[in-house]
């Protein structure tokens, strides 16, 4: 007794015993979730292999074999070389890039929509806050499905190729999608695109030298017309070195429908319109909350010194709206992205649309599934992760 006496007051801790360690709230706590994972992964197996079990037994392949195996039916629509003999990899990779493509078009025109009635809707112009509230309201209150049909329809009753809406000769507007004129094709596009990419990545490093430099003295640098003359001032200097050609690829009606140029599906437009005008009513309301959660007495205190009013937007306002904007329009970015999935309404190839048919053909819809809810399942984590970093970058940081 003296020994453990003497053990505690030389600060020893008593020995675990087996009893102790078992009804230790840490113990408890994983075991529990030990168990809970146990019963998911053997709930998991049981469906999988119950699966399995009615699938031979209805004589129908299971596995991912069938990608390998040629598809055999075309596809409207293919940013990448294409054909029926290619396999069904090739046709979801198709689908993949469709989705991704009106993915990021949909993403730049809802946050440029949205920003702009956001800003709209705290206008001190009576006019011009009402109409941004109402289209808030009407965008955001139409399921999303029928807006995509709404448009879809709209672009079909447009005239045919023969009477054709012209824009000058170098753009024309049918029931068959938007055609206009672009560069004709020439070895020196792509030094172009590299050049404005280089005039990006420059723009975006001086912006963080000038802000660092601004920190340290407190003088500002205006990096706006640099940034500029950067994005666009590089690729029309490697253009004028590469010759400046002018020639253009302008669509010409040839038959019943104009060849040359670009032309976009009216599907494309359709899915596209619908989805960003759904998901711009909420970027605005998203982008509305953020700017009005600025203390009114901080915008007060930067007029009152003499900021300039593109001034106190960018340095008070929007780094503090920018806390509150952020999060939420991550979720609308992966909500849009989850939207595109409805594409098959109008005929639009995207991932979906080709996995239902590789899913009728081959009839293994267990695989077919899986693959599309792994692809948009990595797509939304990569959108959150990028959005997240984002969120960081811009967060307030303490002195």
């Amino acid at each position: 007794m003296s020994h453990l006496d003497g053990s505690i007051r030389g600060g020893q801790k008593p020995r675990a015993t087996l009893g102790s360690i078992i009804y230790s709230k840490t113990f408890r706590t994983i075991a529990t979730q030990v168990v809970m994972a146990a019963l998911v992964v053997m709930a998991g197996l049981f469906l999988y292999n119950n699966v399995v079990e009615n699938l031979r037994a209805q004589s129908i392949a299971t596995g991912f074999g069938f990608l390998q195996q040629d598809a055999q039916f075309d596809i409207g629509e293919t940013p990448i070389a294409y054909n029926a003999t290619d396999s069904y990899a090739r046709a979801f990779l198709v689908g993949l890039l469709n989705t991704l493509r009106v993915s990021a078009a949909g993403i730049l025109l809802a946050t440029i929509l949205g920003f702009s009635v956001g800003f709209a809707r705290v206008s001190s112009n009576w006019l011009l806050s009402k109409v941004a509230t109402g289209y808030v309201e009407i965008v955001r209150n139409v399921p999303v499905i029928l807006q995509v049909i709404f448009w879809a329809v709209v672009l079909r009753n447009l005239p045919g190729a023969r009477e054709a809406i012209d824009f000058g000769g170098f753009a024309f507007l049918t029931n068959r999608g938007l055609s206009f004129a672009v560069p004709a094709t020439d070895p020196i596009h792509g030094p172009i695109i590299y050049a404005c990419l280089a005039g990006i990545v420059l723009s975006i490093l001086g912006g963080y030298l000038a802000r660092r430099h601004r920190e340290k003295t407190g003088r500002y640098i205006s990096m706006l017309w640099p940034s500029i003359g950067l994005i666009f001032g590089l690729p029309a200097l490697v253009w004028l070195l590469g010759g400046a050609p002018t020639a253009l690829s302008v669509p010409a009606l040839k038959g019943f429908n104009f060849r040359g140029g670009v032309t976009i599906s009216p599907e494309f437009t359709a899915l596209l319109i619908g989805i960003a005008l759904y998901a711009s009513g909420f970027i605005a309301e998203i982008v509305r909350a953020g700017l009005q959660a600025t203390p009114t007495g901080q915008i007060e205190a930067a007029r009152s010194i003499g900021l300039r009013t593109r001034f106190v937007m960018r340095y008070v306002v929007l780094p503090q709206a920018l806390r509150v904007i952020v999060p939420p329009l991550t979720s609308q970015y992966v909500s849009l992205i989850k939207n595109s999935s409805i594409a098959v309404v109008v005929g639009y190839p995207d991932l979906v649309n080709i996995g239902n048919t590789a899913m009728n053909q081959t009839g293994q819809a267990v695989e077919a599934i899986a693959v599309m809810m792994m692809v948009y399942l990595t797509v939304s984590l990569i959108t959150s992760t990028f959005m997240n970093v984002y969120n960081r970058l811009v967060a307030i940081k303490e002195r």
